[in-house]
């Protein structure tokens, strides 16, 4: 069994307009984790179906529990904003948590 590359670890969501759940399959370790916390505490709502020799899964979710945001940059005013209040409050981007 070889290593995926990053570019090869990558994350399908296959949608569509009927009642069916969503299909998720991901080589995210994060993603992962969260599917398989939500599948264990609400097994009605999401199901790991599979999980592949390179450390993909596959889950079904429903649609209610999955949302996609879209969103605009931020203009240069407003991020000019937030990095004077957060070097004011003592947060830095490079500091790890």
């Amino acid at each position: 069994m070889s290593k995926l590359t990053k570019i090869e670890r990558d994350t399908e969501i296959y949608y569509n307009q009927s009642n069916a759940p969503m299909l998720i399959r991901t080589h995210d370790p994060k993603l992962i984790r969260k599917l398989t916390v939500l599948a264990a505490d609400y097994p009605e709502l999401c199901r790991l179906t599979e999980a592949d020799e390179y450390s993909g899964s596959y889950f079904e979710v429903d649609k209610s529990r999955v949302s996609i945001h879209v969103t605009r940059p931020y203009s240069e005013e407003r991020r000019q904003r937030q990095s004077q209040w957060a070097k004011e409050n003592g947060l830095s981007g490079d500091q790890k948590k």
